[in-house]
C-alpha cells in the first residue's frame, strides 16, 4: 500500500521560497495566482501484509517524527 505524505509550512510561517516562486509567476504573466506555498512530498511504501490499523499508524508516526519540523511544518496524508 502506498502513502503520499505531504508535508507543508504551517500558514502562520512566513515562505520565502513561496513568496518568490509567486513573484515570478506575476512576472511571467500569472496575475491570476494569488500565492504560492511549497512543501515536500513523499511517498511511502507500507507492507501490505499489515492491517489498516497498522499501516495508519507507521504512516503517521513516520510522518509525525522523522518527516515534518514540529514547530513550523504541518503534514496530510493521502492512501492510493
Amino acid at each position: 500500500m502506498k502513502a503520499i505524505v505531504i508535508v507543508t509550512l504551517k500558514s502562520t510561517v512566513l515562505d520565502p521560497q513561496g513568496i518568490t516562486i509567486h513573484r515570478n509567476l506575476e512576472s511571467l504573466g500569472f496575475s491570476n495566482v494569488s500565492e504560492v506555498r511549497q512543501g515536500k512530498y513523499f511517498e511511502v511504501e507500507v507492507d501490505d501484509d499489515l492491517n489498516e490499523a497498522d499501516r495508519v499508524l507507521t504512516v503517521e508516526r513516520l510522518a509525525e517524527e522523522i518527516l515534518r519540523n514540529p514547530v513550523i511544518e504541518e503534514y496530510r496524508i493521502l492512501w492510493e
